[in-house]
């Protein structure tokens, strides 16, 4: 289930910091539907309370402007009747590789459609599915890091399982030198969604944003001995989804409203950081910007 990657389509594709010249996002519009989808969804997908419809809209049109704003091309997901609320959150059901999107099998069941309801629309745009991680494996979008573009990371926990990662290791094949796979803590348990992103997001080549309490020792030692400076998000800013926070060029970033903390101690390392409000579409389903977005290809320096 592959198609032929389009010459150069990959180039830049890998880096989580380049900037962000082509994302995929879902609009509060075409995810929430209406106001009776979201009061029979949101206590089973363990929203924290009911997104309002018309404030969500308003923040999804301010979060895409902004992207746009960018000089970023923003490829709009369209309403699918198989999917949930949680399809706002487009970075899990998809992986990005050198030949294109590796579609997910989703940790969680109430997302299972999500990756083929992606691929509809990544085929619709031209853009190449180079493969598709089957069951029982299951892989999520926000438990894979790239350090760089031959050094990618994935977090084992209760989104993404060993069968998963080892399919997705087969598919990446020899296009790169070192996988890492980090255990995730039990946090609040196997209902509640953690992912390696929870606890790490990439702000510059050699810049991390981390919650270091819950890093793994040997991974956060593995970081320190590749020379990363790691940004510590303080602890009455991690509920707020404080360390997750989106590249849009080297220390060029968005962060979601309510982590001003977070957002001075990235500003001292010379990082220029942008807010979007996201009470809706962020704060009641535990997704920053990283989850809204699907970074389809970056740019290197």
């Amino acid at each position: 289930m592959a198609t032929e990657a389009r010459p150069g389509w990959g180039v830049g594709s890998l880096s989580e910091v380049g900037a962000l010249t082509r994302v995929v996002v879902k609009h509060a519009r075409d995810a929430f539907v209406s106001s009776a989808a979201i009061e029979a969804q949101w206590r089973t997908l363990g929203f924290t309370a009911p997104p309002d419809l018309a404030r969500a809209i308003e923040e999804s049109d301010r979060l895409i402007e902004l992207l746009g704003s960018h000089g970023c091309r923003v490829d709009r997901l369209p309403p699918r009747p198989e999917t949930s609320l949680d399809s706002i959150y487009v970075r899990d059901a998809s992986l990005v590789c050198d030949r294109g999107v590796i579609l997910c099998a989703m940790g969680k069941p109430a997302r299972a459609a999500e990756p083929a309801a992606q691929a509809a629309s990544l085929r619709e745009w031209g853009v190449p599915v180079a493969g598709v991680i089957e069951p029982p494996g299951a892989i999520e979008g926000g438990d894979v890091v790239w350090l760089d573009s031959r050094h990618v990371v994935a977090g084992r926990g209760y989104r993404t399982n060993d069968e998963g990662i080892r399919q997705f290791r087969a598919l990446l094949g020899d296009t790169i030198d070192t996988f890492t796979v980090v255990p995730l803590p039990h946090w609040r348990g196997a209902g509640d969604v953690f992912h390696l992103m929870s606890m790490i997001s990439p702000i510059d080549r050699d810049l991390l944003l981390v919650y270091a309490r819950l890093l793994p020792v040997p991974f956060r030692e593995l970081l320190l001995e590749r020379g990363y400076e790691l940004v510590d998000v303080p602890d009455e800013e991690f509920e707020s989804t404080g360390t997750n926070v989106l590249a849009l060029a080297p220390r060029r970033c968005l962060m979601v409203n309510g982590n001003p903390r977070t957002r001075a101690l990235l500003e001292r390392t010379g990082a220029e950081v942008q807010i979007y409000e996201g009470n809706e579409i962020s704060h009641k389903g535990g997704g920053g910007p990283t989850c809204l977005t699907r970074p389809l290809h970056r740019l290197e320096r």
